[in-house]
């Protein structure tokens, strides 16, 4: 009786935090999806397709990345995108980003420019931002290739996301420890993904994380992330061997 009871209860969780819908409720589960800098809403579409499977409305967001800071990016470009999506911000929004589109998230957070942010999934995030910013970020290629949002994302002191406050939401962090890009892992301490290392991609406040053997472009459609993404947007954690 005990373990029917509790698949019961498990079977109302979706993605909203604060209690118990019924999963047939589609038009509550709003998923926005941010990609990555000096990517396209394109490079999310493989995610996207999956969260639309299993009954969540979703908002995939392209944003000129490389173009402004990440507080124009998500002030003027983002934000009136969202709203344009959904409509309005009456109701909690789930996220799900590629690695700086987290940082965005957390600007929008600080800022209560989205009211009711619910769970959030971040794909290889430089929380702690990258040292491939700090050894490159000054460089004319770098700049070229990546704009003033790029130069933001090292671990000086003039880290944005070093700046921003710990996470106020639920928040379950994947990240890769396969690189592609040697010459960038030999920039960066500790076993990393090509761009982020594991122990920048944490947030303080987090409630769960996750290492899988993929790489930072293309963790966002590794199968066995976006299995993991859809299930911590409907429970609030990671599934775990065994379960």
């Amino acid at each position: 009786m005990q373990i029917k009871t509790k698949y019961l209860i498990i079977g109302f969780m979706v993605c909203a935090g604060s209690g118990f819908i019924q999963p047939a409720m589609a038009e509550n589960r709003k998923v926005v999806l941010l990609h990555g800098l000096a990517r396209s809403s394109s490079s999310m579409n493989k995610l996207e397709n999956a969260l639309q499977n299993k009954g969540f409305i979703t908002c995939n967001i392209d944003y000129p990345s490389t173009k402004h800071s990440v507080e124009i990016l998500a002030q003027e470009h983002i934000l009136p995108k969202i709203i344009d999506c959904l409509g309005s911000l009456g109701m909690p929004i789930c996220f799900v980003t590629h690695s700086m589109g987290g940082i965005v998230v957390r600007y929008l957070a600080e800022h209560a420019l989205i009211p009711h942010i619910d769970r959030v999934v971040m794909l290889s995030p430089p929380n702690k931002g990258s040292q491939i910013v700090d050894r490159l970020g000054k460089t004319w290629l770098f700049k070229l290739v990546n704009g003033p949002a790029g130069q933001q994302l090292g671990t000086n002191s003039e880290s944005l996301p070093l700046k921003l406050k710990p996470a106020n939401f639920e928040v379950g962090i994947i990240t890769g420890s396969r690189s592609i890009n040697l010459i960038f892992s030999l920039m960066i301490k500790g076993k990393d993904d090509g761009k982020v290392s594991i122990e920048n991609a944490k947030l303080k406040g987090m409630k769960d994380f996750m290492v899988l053997p993929s790489s930072h472009p293309f963790i966002m459609k590794n199968n066995t992330a976006i299995e993991q993404t859809i299930f911590f947007l409907n429970y609030g954690v990671f599934q775990k061997k065994g379960m």
